[in-house]
């Protein structure tokens, strides 16, 4: 089941907030390039060399395992049809038995207690005269024990199911040490983006946040230091063509890149500063941003760059800092098909979980620049008079760049959660 192994990481997944449930879980290895996707209900196994199988495989929608993965002690159950001897075996990794019990059982439920287990992976095959069950167990606890199966209770009726998560599969992922993993969570309409470098077996805990706009799209959210900011660029409005200003008639307005819808939906849409903000010249308003979220300002722009990088200057009108802009890009490069940006990308982690991507931007005269090699942000503060302060990323340096330009450009938008 498994050919070597230098660490032994079993990830959990929990939600809270708007929703306490996790459907599924995207898991991206930001430093070799490599995905999967998990029930949320699913363990993630890292390790040094994947020789396992999936358990998914071999799921037994009869069995119930809990917790799993396991500590200290765990807790079976599993459904008799009719009565007779039931025959519960452990083995370890290299196929050894290392429990066993047997024992005469009426139809119904029945509950087993686990204990005594090392670190390591298990398998556990239960035979009675009409069944045979099999699932695996994941073991976190250091040091050595003394591997014993114990009877526990047993009623005529399935048991109400326990709140505690039962093991539907350990996934296994190749993982080196101080890899950098994006984890995506996703439940009904939320979605939330986690950075991780896991250093041992643990809970992730995804935090829901609603964040809908007014056409009804739903965006994934990303908590950096105290904030908590779309990690989608906004896409609302109406597209009209890249030659038209927007203009104040009650309708959101959007332009998408080339005039071609589809550029929307990978890059967001692009806007114009009086159109972002709904032709209010109040920092920090809403505009058209979802319920709850507004437009950033100068200074909450400051707050993110400078917290992935203290060096960041916001007092300057160009590039500072060394890596924030690499910490919030998406990583890869067009060339080799992983991602968005033009080679060489330069310091691009996402490590932030922020996902920049290079929207380009709607020039002053109407045409659309720079796809592939820039993502441009407006602020909601102005310099001067339509004049407004914006951040951009640039593929050929890591660092952000603070400026400030003209109204009638367009750019992309992203938006920061109330309070």
């Amino acid at each position: 089941m498994l050919k070597a192994q230098s660490q032994d990481y079993l990830i959990n997944f929990v939600g809270t907030g708007a929703s306490t449930t996790v459907d599924s879980v995207q898991v991206r290895n930001l430093t070799q390039n490599t995905s999967l996707t998990l029930n949320g209900t699913d363990v993630l196994h890292l390790m040094l060399v994947v020789g396992i199988n999936p358990a998914s495989e071999s799921v037994d929608r009869n069995l119930r395992i809990y917790p799993n993965p396991i500590n200290e002690n765990s807790f079976i159950e599993f459904e008799a049809t009719s009565s007779g001897y039931a025959t519960i075996d452990l083995f370890n990794v290299a196929g050894k038995q290392v429990a066993h019990t047997q024992k005469m059982l009426q139809g119904g439920r029945h509950t087993f207690a686990i204990s005594g287990l090392s670190s390591g992976m298990y398998t556990l095959n239960i035979r009675s005269s009409t069944s045979v069950n099999s699932g695996k167990i994941a073991c976190t606890r250091t040091g050595s024990g003394n591997p014993k199966i114990s009877y526990i209770s047993s009623v005529d009726k399935p048991e109400t199911q326990s709140k505690l998560k039962s093991l539907q599969a350990v996934v296994p992922m190749q993982y080196n040490n101080g890899d950098q993993l994006l984890f995506k969570f996703f439940s009904g309409i939320y979605a939330t983006v986690i950075p991780l470098v896991p250093t041992q077996s643990q809970t992730v805990t995804s935090n829901f946040v609603a964040c809908t706009d007014a056409d009804n799209n739903n965006y994934a959210t990303v908590t950096i230091g105290i904030q908590v900011w779309m990690a989608e660029n906004l896409k609302v409005g109406i597209r009209i063509d890249g030659i038209q200003d927007q203009t104040n008639n009650s309708i959101i307005e959007k332009y998408c890149y080339n005039n071609d819808e589809a550029n929307c939906a990978i890059y967001g849409g692009l806007y114009q500063r009086n159109e972002m903000m709904q032709y209010v010249t109040t920092p920090g308003l809403q505009g058209i941003c979802p319920t709850g979220w507004h437009l950033p300002t100068d200074g909450e722009w400051c707050t993110v760059t400078q917290f992935l990088d203290p060096t960041v200057d916001c007092s300057v009108w160009s590039m500072s800092g060394a890596n924030a802009g690499g910490k919030m890009k998406s990583s890869g490069t067009i060339e080799a098909g992983t991602c968005l940006w033009y080679s060489p990308n330069t310091g691009a982690t996402n490590e932030s979980g922020f996902t920049a991507v290079p929207a380009g931007s709607r020039d002053t005269n109407g045409a659309f620049i720079n796809v592939g090699n820039y993502g441009l942000w407006w602020s909601s503060s102005e310099n001067i008079i339509d004049i407004t302060w914006s951040r951009v990323l640039a593929y050929n340096d890591s660092r952000v760049y603070r400026g400030s330009y003209w109204k009638y450009y367009g750019f992309s938008v992203r938006c920061l959660k109330n309070n």
